[in-house]
């Protein structure tokens, strides 16, 4: 009876108070809190901001009484934070992921003592929560304090009276109340390697899949085929669609959430030759050959660190072609003469939303960065046995700046193309059988419009995001005593 009731007790053993929250300095954690921060501070601020818009337009004598540009306003908040919370998710749920690769031992020692993997799953996704409903919150009172020095900014540059807007309403706490169960969620997510965890691990640490375990898995990675083939296939009957009817860029919408969904779901095939290929661009040197080996040994890590950069370029391009692609299907249309006035607009409406639509490549950005010193803090061993076989700490240190390179660079030329695809197809699908004065010609069909400051601007963002996110793994790697590590 004895022996029969202690992995039951094992499981139940109440942990001492003192490292119940402990796990919160595990790394990676601060990240997902600061990850969930920026996703709630984001969302309460477009609620404010485009509240107070709306009140200053209920103010206005001429246009008060009409509702329109408010409700657009609100629809393009809930689009631009859904936007935001879904890059967080993807971030969110990699993190725990990775976390749970780490833990791999840990996990496996207290499956070997009787405690269940849905036990185990069950306490990550609580960690998720905690972590969710930190972030939030800090989120929500950072956002509000933002919103209540911005309004007074406006109202002091711009000459604003009072429009009776309050700030603090219990709205703003939607943002952060979805942000807490998406981080949730996420976790939930991205622990379910959790299940697949053997006692027989222990004897081991931490574990990736392999590039053949993935190619391996034929029905997830037919499904992501299938998906982004009936994406691709309907995208491009939007586009066809779109040079009958402006409807079109429903079909192509639902064909670009499709299609890029599919290839997110697929990453594990499609990253890796996209690295192999950037790979080549850094030599044939010992470091440059280790660096695009580590990248394509395991593709599920080099798939996460990757997607959300790719989510993030792609959206900040997608909104950058698009709006070039209206003024040139505007322009073609027209007969080559369109109001100067009408650019301009185009110019600022593109400007704030790449703006705002950057705040979803930061999210990306510290998610990139989590998952790579999480990676070299997982690959102790590794980089210790490459010590102890001669191998210099200069060598280690640009052997993770390269590999920061590889999957920045193949993320960002990824994003680049997906972005011009999707932009050009939604500007084309919406506005392909508009006809516009004087010469009113329709239906109308151009090539993609490219905005080469914005594509440039990316370009030098990619090489800073790729400095910064390899400034604090490759300390932790040249830190690494090859004795130490081998012991481990």
């Amino acid at each position: 009876m004895t022996a029969v009731a202690a992995p039951v007790r094992a499981e139940r053993m109440p942990r001492p108070a003192g490292t119940r929250m402990s796990w919160l300095r595990e790394r990676g954690m601060g990240a997902s809190i600061l990850v969930a921060t920026i996703s709630s501070a984001f969302g309460a601020v477009l609620l404010s901001a485009t509240g107070y818009i709306a009140a200053i337009l209920r103010a206005d004598p001429y246009i008060g009484q009409s509702e329109v540009l408010a409700v657009v306003l609100m629809i393009l908040t809930v689009i631009l934070t859904g936007v935001a919370v879904y890059v967080a998710a993807i971030v969110t749920a990699n993190t725990f992921s990775t976390v749970v690769a780490g833990r791999t031992r840990r996990i496996a020692l207290m499956r070997l003592i009787g405690a269940s993997a849905r036990s185990q799953r069950s306490e990550v996704a609580r960690q998720g929560l905690v972590v969710g409903v930190i972030g939030a919150s800090l989120g929500l009172v950072l956002g509000t304090v933002v919103s209540v020095a911005g309004i007074a900014l406006a109202e002091a540059l711009l000459g604003i009276g009072d429009v009776g807007y309050r700030v603090v309403q219990g709205i703003l706490v939607i943002p952060a109340a979805i942000v807490a169960l998406t981080t949730w969620a996420a976790a939930w997510a991205g622990s379910r390697r959790v299940l697949r965890v053997t006692p027989l691990q222990a004897l081991g640490g931490s574990v990736e899949a392999s590039h053949e375990s993935f190619t391996g898995r034929r029905a997830r990675n037919a499904g992501a085929i299938g998906m982004f083939a009936a994406g691709a296939a309907l995208l491009a009957g939007g586009i066809a669609l779109g040079l009958i009817t402006p409807l079109g860029v429903v079909v192509a919408f639902f064909g670009g959430l499709l299609s890029f969904t599919g290839l997110v779901l697929g990453s594990t095939i499609v990253m890796p030759p996209v690295l192999r290929l950037v790979g080549r661009l850094f030599g044939r040197s010992a470091t440059a050959r280790l660096a695009a080996e580590n990248a394509l040994r395991y593709p599920e890590r080099s798939s996460r660190m990757a997607i959300g950069v790719v989510i993030g370029v792609t959206l900040v391009t997608m909104f950058a072609v698009a709006l070039e692609t209206v003024k040139s299907v505007v322009t073609a249309s027209a007969g080559g003469q369109v109001d100067t006035e009408f650019n301009t607009v185009i110019d600022t409406f593109a400007g704030i939303m790449m703006g705002l639509v950057a705040v979803s490549a930061v999210i990306a950005a510290v998610g990139l960065v989590n998952l790579l010193t999480l990676g070299v803090v997982q690959r102790r061993r590794e980089l210790g046995l490459l010590r102890s076989l001669g191998v210099s700490t200069g060598q280690v240190r640009r052997m993770v700046m390269l590999e920061a390179a590889h999957i920045t660079i193949a993320a960002v030329v990824t994003g680049l193309v997906l972005g011009t695809v999707y932009g050009w197809a939604g500007a084309q699908s919406l506005l392909g059988s508009v006809p516009v004065p004087p010469l009113w010609q329709s239906p109308t069909f151009v090539a993609p419009a490219v905005p080469w400051v914005p594509v440039a601007l990316i370009v030098v963002a990619t090489a800073v995001l790729t400095l910064v996110a390899a400034v604090v793994p490759t300390r932790l790697a040249t830190r690494v005593a090859p004795v130490e590590a081998l012991a481990e």
